[in-house]
């Protein structure tokens, strides 16, 4: 790319899932349902945490964690992309585009690292039950909740913060539905070898890290559930961590799904299609999972309901 081509542009224009004006109606609607039902069914997860004292125990503060963070994380890009759609204007700005890369690689790192917070509490819970209230105490949870944020927005201002270090072409079209970290690096004009570096590093050690204490934790569950003489105590301790399992399972085949789908067809388009999974699919399945194969939390969000059923009627 000659010099002269070469210019720091103010906006950006955001490709979308498809072009045919015939079905923006119906993307419009599937995705404002789904946007929905995941902010209604994470905040519902949370207000039974808050609201039932039997549910003030570390999995389920972690789990109010996670449906914020999946709250947040599908907040970054599905209401830009609705707008998109209802308004027929694909333009994002240079500083619309940064933003949206800076918390979006927040919210999904944080995924990562509640999920492997979590795992490690099952680890407790299960393999070292009698000092579990000992071990998993109301500081250490606080403690590995503030390190992971603190690890996720140092992170995610420094991918931002190389952003800006590169220079892009005049009328730069994003195949996406938002602005990812990786396309917006091979669409830079400027030497990015830096900014490529940076990102694999990053994510082998803050996505590998968690996975790998993820794989640890149930390594050792596993064994402990083994030795486990009855089956009733076997299907007892494998149901608390079933739900969690379930996620983390949905979550990391999703991503890596859209990963090894970019790379086998090298197409950009097949990238987003898949990318919708993990970016809106999986948090709005996560508040079913944990409701429905959890009976403390089916319990407590009948009771919100009640509860506010009864504050309607008096």
């Amino acid at each position: 790319m000659e010099p002269g081509n070469v210019s720091q542009i103010s906006e950006f224009l955001l490709l979308g899932l498809s072009d045919d004006r015939e079905l923006q109606p119906l993307l419009l609607g599937l995705f404002l349902s789904m946007y929905l039902i995941t902010v209604f069914g994470n905040l519902l997860i949370i207000l039974a945490v808050s609201m039932d004292s039997n549910l003030h125990t570390p999995m389920y503060f972690f789990l109010a964690n996670l449906s914020l963070v999946d709250i947040c994380f599908t907040s970054t890009t599905v209401p830009k992309m609705l707008v998109n759609i209802q308004t027929q204007n694909k333009v994002i700005t240079y500083a619309g585009c940064i933003t949206q890369i800076y918390f979006f690689i927040l919210f999904a790192v944080s995924d990562f690292f509640m999920l492997s917070v979590m795992a490690y509490d099952r680890f407790v819970a299960i393999c070292h039950p009698l000092h579990y209230t000992v071990i998993m105490n109301p500081q250490l949870c606080a403690l590995l909740v503030l390190v992971s944020w603190i690890v996720c927005i140092l992170n995610s201002l420094l991918h931002s913060l190389m952003m800006l270090r590169l220079s892009f072409c005049s009328h730069v079209q994003i195949p996406h539905f938002f602005c990812e970290l990786n396309q917006m690096i091979q669409l830079a004009c400027s030497d990015t070898f830096l900014n490529n570096v940076v990102m694999y590093f990053a994510a082998v050690l803050l996505g590998g890290g968690p996975f790998a204490g993820i794989l640890y934790s149930y390594s050792k569950i596993v064994s402990t559930i083994l030795g486990i003489s009855s089956a009733q105590g076997k299907y007892k301790a494998f149901s608390t961590c079933a739900s969690h399992l379930s996620v983390v399972s949905l979550y990391y085949c999703t991503m890596l799904s859209v990963y090894l789908s970019s790379a086998a067809t090298q197409s950009s388009h097949a990238s987003a299609v898949v990318s919708v999974m993990y970016t809106v699919v999986t948090p709005m399945l996560n508040p079913f999972i944990y409701s429905l194969r959890n009976t403390d939390m089916k319990r407590a969000l009948k009771a919100l309901f009640v509860t506010e059923t009864l504050h309607r009627t008096t």
